[in-house]
């Protein structure tokens, strides 16, 4: 079985099989993935054909829903090298926010919901949004988010703005997060509601430009007296923030899986040029601010891939794990971050260009310090727990933590 400290023969199995398709159809293929074009559908539908008959597809997802059924742990190990490439998520049926929506929907989803969206969903026919970030209100405090949803016989009406909702355009449905009993206390406020993107009054307002990018899929939705069945309920009416924690809290262990690949691909990256690259007469590994580089990286990403597997651990035995998470959410983005950076540094130029995938590394790893929680918020969590502990008289164990 697989622990904090060791992996498995068939885990490692796995990861060499992944490892190997990745070297093979993902790598060399990024720069034809990222211009787009009937090539580059037609060769994402070809490899998402070949991780399928491999076994390999939705690994986030227990066989019943569709997927490989190896749990969260040994599913976690496999994305740290499916993250390396912004483009293998797709490919191996697990991209966000899809396989957040398909793990809610296969645990709070009525049998007719998971026939109609989550068995397309997990197949790959189609994909899906989630739409909770409001313009007007603080997407770190949920529980100010104003999209009503009002019920008027066996309908919902629901009226209000959303942005942020990535992959909206081209989206089927839409997982609205909306209050539904604005007199309840805050946490109790919200529903979710699964939305079909074709039904009137859904309105794609406009795209939001993120880092420049004209043809990012994060737009503004208006929910313009959008009507619906009140058996499009997902979940329990007035359960919308103790789902959205439910899918929150692994969806962020992925997240750092995944920038945890792209650290360890950019440690690559930047090992390989220091070893290749020669300035004022020697190798730039001979360099002593390149060797503190390298050493601060390595020592810094083994120590966040720990904290990464010990909360992911903590989730395969069935705990939420809330402080480990939230400490994983800070720690192991700023050290990606920070480990891209170095390796931009090391290539001079060429690491802001698209010769190189470094720059797009950073733009995704950045962003991730604000996605699904800014770094503040979870640094009050973590701090908050530690402080309850010692006002009721305790200390902080280390070792049992």
């Amino acid at each position: 079985m697989d622990n904090v400290l060791s992996i498995s023969e068939e885990t490692m199995q796995r990861r060499k099989v992944v490892s190997d398709f990745m070297v093979e159809h993902i790598y060399p293929n990024e720069r034809l993935f990222e211009h787009g074009g009937p090539e580059a559908e037609d060769l994402m539908k070809s490899l998402k054909k070949k991780t399928k008959a491999m076994g390999y597809w939705a690994p986030h997802l227990p066989e019943e829903a569709g997927g490989m059924g190896i749990g969260f742990l040994p599913y976690a190990y496999l994305n740290e090298i499916i993250g390396r490439s912004a483009y293998a998520p797709s490919v191996f049926g697990s991209q966000a926010p899809d396989s957040g929506n398909a793990e809610i929907l296969h645990q709070y989803g009525t049998p007719e919901q998971k026939e109609k969206y989550l068995k397309p969903l997990v197949d790959g026919d189609i994909r899906s949004c989630f739409s909770m970030t409001e313009p007007a209100v603080s997407g770190a405090d949920p529980t100010g988010l104003q999209m009503r949803a009002t019920r008027e016989g066996d309908e919902f009406v629901i009226q209000g703005r959303k942005w942020f909702s990535s992959g909206a355009i081209g989206a089927k449905f839409a997982i609205a997060m909306c209050v539904t009993d604005p007199e309840a206390p805050p946490h109790s406020r919200m529903s979710q509601i699964i939305v079909p993107t074709d039904t009137p009054g859904f309105k794609i307002e406009r795209r939001v430009e993120v880092w420049g990018e004209r043809e990012s899929n994060h737009p503004q939705i208006h929910y313009d007296n959008v009507r619906v069945p009140v058996t499009n309920l997902l979940g329990p009416q007035g359960a919308g923030f103790k789902l959205s924690q439910k899918r929150l809290g692994p969806g962020r262990i992925h997240h750092c899986m995944r920038a945890l690949g792209q650290a360890q691909r950019a440690f690559d990256l930047m090992c390989q040029r220091s070893l290749n690259r020669e300035a004022f007469g020697s190798l730039l590994a001979d360099k002593g601010i390149i060797q503190t580089w390298i050493a601060d990286a390595l020592v810094n990403i083994q120590a966040a891939r720990l904290l990464t597997m010990q909360a992911a651990l903590k989730i395969d035995s069935g705990d939420e794990a809330r402080v480990e998470v939230s400490m994983i959410k800070f720690f192991v983005v700023n050290v990606t971050c920070d480990v891209i950076d170095k390796a931009i540094q090391v290539h001079g130029a060429m690491g802001v260009t698209s010769d190189v995938p470094l720059q797009a590394m950073y733009k995704n790893a950045r962003t991730l310090r604000i996605a699904d929680g800014p770094d503040e918020v979870h640094r009050m969590v973590v701090a908050r727990r530690a402080l309850r502990t010692y006002r009721q008289g305790g200390t902080w164990d280390f070792a049992t933590f």
